[in-house]
């Protein structure tokens, strides 16, 4: 086993990004506490099993995001079961189509529940166990191109992706003194099960107008193809290394060139 470079805490790591995140994260040298809803349980026991075969210790936290004393058991149970917290990616998410005319409330609140307020509960019970622990820390966020710009059908996604950019960007600005750095990505299309799903099977038969525009502007990136997880757990492992301790408070776009700034 290679030296240990800390410990690395995951939300939504059952599939897609997160899981992508996590095994990568194992790879650079973590140990990994894995997070997901409790009925994914088995999910995360399998993602657990691919990383221990990597020589890395793992730990689950089943747990909502969204309510606030099971974030703060996750955070204590991964410093007490790992021994301390140096990387929180606050990765979960959810996504709820609907035209803003017939938007329902209770879905609207749901989304801004686990993006929005389950981000902030998890930057903020980890980088209490950071400031704790007294050797800084990183701290990482999921954003999304669609925190940058709106899109059809998405109004609650996109206004949850907004909030995770102005909350990185306070936080940031409050924890450098405690040499926590905060970050978030902002992917494109990336290849999972919840993009495939929510894109072709859902978007594409509610309005077909707005499917349509949302294909001609994704089109005109210059790199054609999907993303896929690792895009994404390419630019955490960065962000979560020594060699980062000089970016903070940003939002990088991993997209195929949607977004160019």
């Amino acid at each position: 086993m290679s030296i240990v470079k800390g410990i690395a805490l995951i939300t939504g790591s059952a599939q897609g990004i997160g899981r992508g995140i996590a095994l990568r994260l194992a790879r650079d040298g973590f140990d990994i506490a894995l997070n997901d809803v409790p009925s994914k349980r088995d999910q995360l026991r399998v993602v657990a099993d691919d990383i221990e075969k990597i020589g890395r210790r793992t730990h689950l936290v089943p747990g909502d995001v969204a309510i606030e004393q099971e974030v703060k058991g996750m955070v204590q149970s991964t410093a007490q079961g790992l021994g301390g917290l140096d990387v929180m990616v606050a990765n979960a998410g959810v996504c709820i189509l609907s035209n803003l005319l017939s938007a329902d409330l209770d879905d609207w609140e749901r989304v801004m529940a686990v993006n929005a307020r389950g981000t902030f509960l998890c930057y903020k019970y980890a980088a209490a166990q950071m400031i704790t622990q007294g050797r800084g820390g990183r701290i990482i966020g999921a954003s999304s191109v669609a925190g940058k710009f709106g899109n059809p059908l998405s109004a609650a996604y996109c206004a949850s992706k907004f909030a995770v950019r102005g909350l990185t960007q306070t936080a940031a600005l409050e924890l450098g003194r405690y040499k926590i750095t905060v970050n978030s990505y902002a992917p494109g299309v990336i290849e999972t099960p919840l993009s495939t799903g929510l894109l072709v099977d859902k978007f594409s038969n509610m309005d077909k107008e707005m499917f349509e525009w949302t294909l001609a502007h994704v089109g005109r990136r210059p790199i054609k193809h999907d993303g896929q997880p690792e895009d994404i757990a390419s630019i955490v492992s960065y962000l979560a290394s020594k060699e980062a301790h000089f970016i903070t408070g940003q939002c990088i776009n991993v997209d195929g060139g949607i977004i160019m700034s």
